[in-house]
This record gives structure tokens, C-alpha cells and sequence, in this order.
């Protein structure tokens, strides 16, 4: 069997990450390796109400709540959904995880971002990412993006330019303190140049 392979994508809202993911897919697929497509929040029946709590909640939400959902709704997916399909030699390839909470909550939200660390790996029983893609573009182009593709913003897409300038900047420190995790590409690039760069990276580990 195949040793499973475990790929988030990560970077701000409007950034591309879903497009990346589905070419991702068609090409590991085209490998011969099973993928499971995921999300967090949103991967299980549980993770979709989660999600519809903290992505659409009419009013405030605590920014220590918001943490523990994202946390509460990350420890049921990575325990009923990931671990067992990496345990089974598939290639896990998920939209946002553990760095999202860090970068969202942490600088977003201006919460501790070792402590909302700590507590996502606790959630996920110490599981990190083989590979983390890293999709980086500055806030104002990303908001521009969404505005073409939006009718309706969710919580998080609807916070300031501020908050989005603290993720960004939150996410290049991480990636910058684990660069054997993390493949940084710059999201303004044309999207098969970007789908090039990731296959490469992987080429030697499918």
C-alpha cells in the first residue's frame, strides 16, 4: 500500500485555492493515487453546521468561541474523516487547516497565536501536513476577486482590509519558520504556472 500523503492549501479569501485544488486532484488522480477532497470547516455533516455557525452567524461571535468551533469542528475531521484515509494510503487534500485557525484567530482576531496553536494540535492529536501550499496575494487584489465573484461574503471575508493585511502577514511568518513544509507561490501568477510549480514539488513524493 501506498503511504498516505497529507496536502493543505492555505492563503486569504479570494486567493484561488479551490480552483488549485480541483487541478491538484485531476492530477493525482491521473497518478493513480485516490484522493479525498476536504475542508475544514465543512468536511463532515458535523463540520457543515459548524460552518454555518462561525461563516454565517447573525451577530458577534466571541473571538475565543470562534477558536474553540473551528478547534471543536477540526478534532471530528481529523478523527473520523483524515486519519483514516491517510491510513489507508490516500492522498488527503484539504482546503485550510491547522495555519488558517493560527492565521484567522490568531492575527486576525489579535488572539495568542501559540496558545490557538497549541490548541488546534491538541484537536488534531499532533497531525501536521506533509505539504502546505501556501497561495499568497496582497489583500486589496484578493478583495478585488471576490468582489467579481461574491453576491454574498461571509464573516471572515467581510472583515476589513486590516484584518486581512494581519492573515497575510501571519501566514508568511509560518511559512517563513517551516520552509520544509510550506511551498509559497505567488497567487497573481497565471493559474497553470501555479498548478506547475505545486506538481513539481510533488513529483517525487506521488
Amino acid at each position: 500500500m501506498s503511504a498516505g500523503l497529507f496536502i493543505t492549501l492555505e492563503g486569504g479569501d479570494g486567493v484561488g485555492k479551490s480552483t488549485q485544488a480541483a487541478l491538484l486532484e485531476e492530477w493525482l488522480t491521473a497518478q493513480g493515487r485516490t484522493v479525498v477532497r476536504t475542508r475544514e470547516p465543512g468536511g463532515t455533516a458535523f463540520g457543515v453546521e459548524v460552518r454555518e455557525i462561525v461563516l454565517h452567524h447573525r451577530g458577534d461571535i466571541a473571538p475565543r468561541a470562534e477558536a474553540l468551533l473551528y478547534a471543536a469542528d477540526r478534532a471530528h475531521h481529523v478523527a473520523t474523516l483524515v486519519r483514516p484515509a491517510l491510513e489507508r494510503g490516500e492522498v488527503v487534500l484539504q482546503d485550510r487547516y491547522i495555519d488558517s485557525s493560527v492565521a484567522y484567530q490568531g492575527a486576525g482576531r489579535v488572539l495568542d497565536a501559540q496558545q490557538i496553536r497549541d490548541l488546534s494540535l491538541w484537536a488534531a492529536e499532533g497531525l501536521l501536513p506533509d505539504l502546505t501550499i501556501l497561495l499568497d496575494l496582497d489583500e486589496d487584489t484578493a478583495r478585488a476577486r471576490l468582489d467579481t465573484a461574491r453576491t454574498r461574503y461571509d464573516r471572515l471575508e467581510a472583515e476589513r482590509s486590516d484584518f486581512h493585511a494581519r492573515v497575510r502577514s501571519a501566514y508568511l511568518a509560518l511559512a517563513a519558520a517551516e520552509p520544509e513544509r510550506f511551498l509559497v507561490v505567488d497567487a497573481a501568477r497565471p493559474v497553470e504556472e501555479i498548478a506547475a510549480d505545486i506538481r513539481e514539488r510533488l513529483a517525487g513524493r506521488v
